[in-house]
């Protein structure tokens, strides 16, 4: 899947991390959540899954954008 088949909820949208564009929370076209964020090393997760950390107020515009 290519960032351009997803909706953005967050960031402001240049798409690049150098310029303080991430974390990002994404929508996929059948409604699924993707989340842009640095790695977490928090605990080890299972075979062909992965962790990663994004602030409380990326989450909340993510919500917001959603209009939940």
């Amino acid at each position: 899947m290519a960032r351009e088949e997803l909706t953005r909820l967050t960031g402001n949208g240049n798409g690049n991390c150098n310029n303080d564009d991430c974390p990002n929370v994404y929508r996929t076209g059948t409604g699924s959540i993707v989340v842009q964020g640095d790695l977490s090393t928090a605990f080890k997760p299972p075979a062909g899954e992965g962790l990663v950390e994004i602030p409380e107020d990326v989450l909340k515009e993510a919500v917001r954008a959603l209009g939940w």
